[in-house]
């Protein structure tokens, strides 16, 4: 029996911003399976900004997206057809085969999760309680070595690994959390539903560095760093003596044609004995047990929240990955596919 999944392929390397024009959409036949393989019915595929940069041939941690072939990425789904015992057919999975609605490969590319905890969907696994909030826990606590009283800033706060971020920061017991996002509603919500202490949007009139400089008048110890560009100037103003970044993306500069100035001030890192370490989640799974076991006490304790922008139809894959890369979502930006 034939079964056909619909895949979302790299047709053209974009230059500047992406278009509908730089993907394709394919059917693909799979045959009966072979012995080691499963088949698995995607239920969310995420759709993430380091994408961005897998879409340009160059070297990067991880392997650009080769034209005419599938894109690949984080999603969850259940085991529909197997071959292995170790994988029974409504198991939970997670693995890299996104960009797809029906998967086909090697057991050992599929990872049984527990069902998602009461009132949350199996998305939670691509968000708060998977790659993304372990890149938040890993970056706030072991990159910038967060503690206890220190006044905190992380931009691109509203997205997903910045609402994430925000949360740990409070309960990890920051003395203040500070945030940016791109609208006054996003804003808004950084206050009302996440926890910070103060936001700002940086589109407003006065600068990033202005901005920064009235939300902490006494400084900052830590800057998560999901910018880059003016952000990065602005936490190096206000950092305080022996301050730490954690600088996990830069997308200001994701879809720029021309070379991004960088910051005017870096003379403050050697004047302030700042840190500021680059860093990718793939680099520290040995946390991903500890993890775990906080992140997941605190969400059912209901001291975290998670949010998620939800895009229907592995057809509009597409659009939620350009409306990801124009700041529509809040929270972690997913496709269901089923």
């Amino acid at each position: 029996m034939t079964h056909t999944s619909t895949q979302i392929q790299l047709a053209n390397r974009p230059v500047g911003w992406p278009t509908d024009d730089d993907f394709r959409t394919v059917t693909v036949d799979y045959d009966d399976l072979p012995d080691g393989q499963v088949r698995v019915a995607n239920e969310f595929l995420s759709v993430d900004p380091y994408m961005r940069g897998r879409m340009i041939d160059t070297r990067s941690y991880i392997p650009p997206f080769a034209l005419d072939e599938t894109m690949t990425g984080g999603a969850v789904g259940r085991v529909v057809e197997t071959t292995v015992d170790d994988l029974p057919v409504g198991a939970l999975v997670s693995h890299q085969y996104g960009w797809r609605d029906i998967v086909q490969e090697d057991a050992d590319g599929f990872r049984v999760l527990p069902e998602p905890p009461e009132g949350a969907q199996s998305s939670v696994y691509l968000g708060l309680l998977g790659m993304t909030g372990l890149t938040a826990y890993v970056g706030l606590l072991t990159i910038a070595a967060m503690q206890p009283g220190d006044t905190v800033f992380i931009s691109g706060a509203a997205g997903a690994v910045g609402t994430a971020a925000g949360q740990i920061a409070r309960l990890k017991g920051a003395k203040r959390v500070i945030g940016s996002a791109g609208s006054a509603e996003k804003v808004a919500l950084l206050t009302e539903r996440y926890g910070y202490d103060a936001a700002f949007d940086y589109k407003d009139a006065p600068s990033v560095r202005k901005q920064l400089r009235e939300a902490a008048p006494d400084g900052i110890d830590v800057y998560f760093d999901n910018v880059g560009g003016d952000h990065l100037e602005a936490a190096l103003d206000s950092f305080n003596d022996g301050g730490r970044a954690a600088l996990c993306g830069a997308i200001a500069q994701y879809n720029s044609t021309t070379r991004t100035p960088g910051p005017s001030n870096m003379a403050n890192i050697i004047t302030r004995g700042l840190t500021l370490t680059g860093f990718t989640v793939g680099h520290h799974f040995d946390q991903a047990a500890e993890f775990n076991r906080e992140m997941s006490a605190w969400f059912a304790d209901g001291k975290v929240v998670h949010d998620e922008t939800v895009v229907d139809g592995i057809d509009n894959a597409v659009d939620a990955f350009l409306g990801l890369m124009r700041g529509e979502n809040t929270g972690k930006m997913v496709v269901r596919t089923s």
